[in-house]
């Protein structure tokens, strides 16, 4: 990995108010991963895998869409699979630790994919899943619904889970032990707002996904970017997230949730 592309990395996770915010999400809920055998799943465009990196511990990586995964290699080098929602390259009990970052509502297996996460990690071991949260209300929603931010846009098969449905849907092989939601209203209307943009920008067709992850941003696409631009309104969007205090009986948008694998 090369001292340009870890910068370019970080340049975007330092401008990017939404990923400093999952990336919180999952280090208040995962453990030290020191001396540990790791493993991180659909973590986008390799950021995340990156930061995850730096906690310690021997990683590996996995996603879905071929563009995540040249990214992320691209990014952090060593182990770094494509996978399909299926059966995986790893050994029975090989990981102390997994994270999987917006990955179940892509695939159609959910249920046959939980059951290989509990093939590949080990008794007593941690899992870490961040998906999305449907509401039971919202104006946000219909909004990015009526745009072309659908589900389908998305590359979700599902619009995403309760805390209820995801401890039904791990419960032969975890015990959900903590679980709490983030972005709530006006975050979500930010990240409608920047996936408009990146639409508008890249040109994509209504209704498309941009990749099976959807969007996934690259080196090429923060080096082409309006920095100058995301650095004058980083306090502005730092400030509109922050409005989400203002709502403190909404739940979020997304769901995170820490898990055991049984013995």
């Amino acid at each position: 990995m090369s001292s340009g592309q870890e910068s370019w990395a970080l340049g975007l996770y330092k401008r990017s108010v939404l990923k400093q915010q999952k990336f919180a999400a999952i280090s208040a809920l995962l453990e030290p991963t020191q001396g540990k055998r790791c493993l991180d799943i659909g973590a986008d465009n390799g950021v995340i895998s990156l930061l995850l990196r730096q906690r310690g511990g021997e990683w590996a990586s996995a996603d879905l869409a071929p563009e995540a995964v040249e990214s992320i290699r691209s990014l952090v080098g060593g182990q770094v699979e494509q996978i399909h929602g299926g059966p995986t390259p790893f050994a029975d009990n090989e990981f102390d630790c997994v994270v999987v970052v917006d990955f179940l509502e892509h695939i159609a297996d959910d249920t046959g994919f939980a059951a290989e996460l509990g093939r590949i990690i080990k008794p007593g071991g941690q899992l870490i899943v961040n998906v999305p949260r449907p509401p039971r209300w919202s104006l946000v929603w219909p909004l990015r619904h009526a745009i072309g931010l659908t589900d389908q846009w998305h590359g979700h098969l599902r619009p995403g889970y309760r805390q209820q449905g995801l401890a039904a849907l791990l419960e032969p092989w975890f015990s959900v032990t903590a679980a709490r939601t983030y972005c709530k209203t006006f975050s979500e209307l930010l990240d409608t707002g920047l996936n408009l943009g990146y639409v508008i920008k890249k040109g994509s067709a209504k209704g498309q996904a941009a990749t099976a992850k959807g969007t996934v941003v690259t080196a090429a696409d923060w080096r082409q970017g309006p920095k100058g631009l995301v650095d004058a309104a980083y306090p502005l969007m730092k400030f509109w997230v922050w409005l989400d205090h203002l709502l403190p009986f909404f739940r979020g948008y997304r769901l995170i949730a820490s898990a055991r694998r049984k013995g």
